[in-house]
């Protein structure tokens, strides 16, 4: 099996990585701190194409789209500045449908999966108010995946949608619920479960649907 992993340097991405290689499957890592064997920043066009180039002719198995960015954590009602949007959903949501369509020929080519890395924070049925941004960004990657799950079903692929848990990473927090591997670990056996008959799926990180 083949999979690439984006935002993989660190975190639920890096352990992705670790555990898919630990089974014996080929994995091709991406971040834009050119840590990883693919460098992208997933809202550059040109290093969309670059990898794209890159992976041409390879049959891919299960393409996680986990980069993101959680620009306005802590941010008051005041704050919020416009270009904070404009990065934020660069990378939240544009980053996801230029990576699915850098590498579509070769998800056609092995009727593989898209898993997109959302947050519960996406839903609508989490509203406590802040974190405008990041809640928003997560929404849009939400019916993002949806639709595209739509889209890409007569090819074959399955896309699934997903909330990683609270994970004491960089973003979560030391006081989070749950380790990066725990989290990894789950999310990859959601990875292996989904299929065409549960496409578009919105789960959580230990099998729970989770509303949209």
């Amino acid at each position: 099996m083949h999979v690439v992993v984006t935002g993989a340097n660190r975190g639920i991405g890096k352990s992705l990585v670790e555990q898919y290689r630990a089974q014996g499957h080929r994995v091709t890592g991406a971040a834009r701190n050119g840590s990883c064997e693919i460098s992208l920043d997933v809202t550059d066009p040109e290093q969309q194409r670059n990898m794209a180039a890159a992976l041409a002719g390879q049959d891919l198995d299960l393409l996680v789209c986990n980069a993101g960015v959680y620009l306005d954590k802590g941010q008051k009602i005041d704050g919020y500045p416009a270009q904070m949007w404009a990065d934020t959903f660069a990378a939240n949501v544009t980053g996801v449908f230029l990576t699915v369509q850098a590498l579509l020929p070769n998800l056609r080519a092995a009727r593989g999966k898209i898993a997109i890395i959302s947050s519960q924070m996406a839903s609508h049925t989490r509203a406590p108010g802040g974190s405008y941004i990041y809640r928003a960004s997560k929404a849009a990657a939400l019916n993002l995946g949806r639709n595209l799950a739509a889209d890409l079903a007569g090819d074959g692929i399955a896309v699934g949608i997903y909330h990683p848990g609270w994970v004491q990473t960089d973003m979560g927090g030391g006081a989070a619920d749950i380790t990066v591997d725990a989290a990894a670990k789950g999310l990859a056996e959601r990875f292996a479960a989904l299929s065409l008959e549960t496409t578009g799926c919105f789960e959580t990180w230990d099998g729970r649907a989770h509303p949209y």
